[in-house]
């Protein structure tokens, strides 16, 4: 049985790595390709791979949102994600999503076969870089009142909008990618600044940074 893959991340140099490493392999093949999470969704849906395997900074709709969006538009994929973040914070944040694999960018390369199989056989895998003190907190806190983060304040739109604001797109532009009013998106930005205890715009970037929404450069 091959394992069909979908592969997103925005630089196409990743990307080929991973596609020429996965490809080499007799059981697995990549079906498709994203550049970033709103296209990772659709390819998903449309092609209903067995395993995506997902960068979690992209553009327009980071790894961790497409993952939830994943979940429903094809069940049946299991999701891994790539991060340059070893934090219990990214790392918690991603499994609770829905992903079953966890891969620092930095060993992707030879862990990512790995991931893959392990994802398809219904098996959670987690780089071997991230420390055993990481997963053990999020285990402890799985599920705990305290260890919920920020971002779980916030609806589904209001995060699409947080992402989008960041990236540097006006309200106009914004409104006119998710078919809203400019008056709607500002109300939508309001909202989540106040939910966040963010007053500005530097404050926001720094968040998205803090929590894998955005890269650092």
């Amino acid at each position: 049985m091959t394992i069909s893959v979908v592969l997103a991340d925005d630089h196409a140099v990743v990307r080929d790595g991973l596609k020429s490493l996965l490809n080499a392999q007799a059981d697995i093949r990549v079906v498709g390709e994203a550049t970033n999470g709103q296209e990772a969704v659709r390819e998903v849906a449309r092609l209903r791979p067995a395993v995506a395997v997902l960068d979690v900074s992209m553009p327009e709709l980071n790894g961790i949102e497409a993952t939830r969006r994943i979940q429903g538009a094809s069940p049946a994929t299991r999701v891994v994600i790539l991060s340059m973040y070893a934090t219990g914070e990214h790392i918690f944040q991603a499994l609770r999503a829905g992903a079953v694999g966890y891969l620092l960018k930095e060993s992707a390369g030879a862990e990512v076969v790995n991931a893959v199989r392990a994802a398809y056989g219904g098996r959670r895998y987690l780089s071997q870089r991230i420390s055993d003190t990481v997963v053990d907190s999020f285990l402890r806190h799985r599920g705990a009142e305290h260890a919920e983060s920020p971002l779980a304040r916030l609806s589904a739109r209001e995060r699409e909008v947080l992402q989008l604001v960041v990236e540097g797109h006006s309200s106009a532009q914004i409104a006119q990618r998710l078919l809203l009013s400019p008056n709607t998106v500002d109300t939508y930005r309001s909202r989540l600044m106040e939910k966040l205890g963010v007053d500005n715009l530097p404050g926001l970037v720094k968040f998205a940074i803090q929590h894998g929404l955005t890269p650092l450069t």
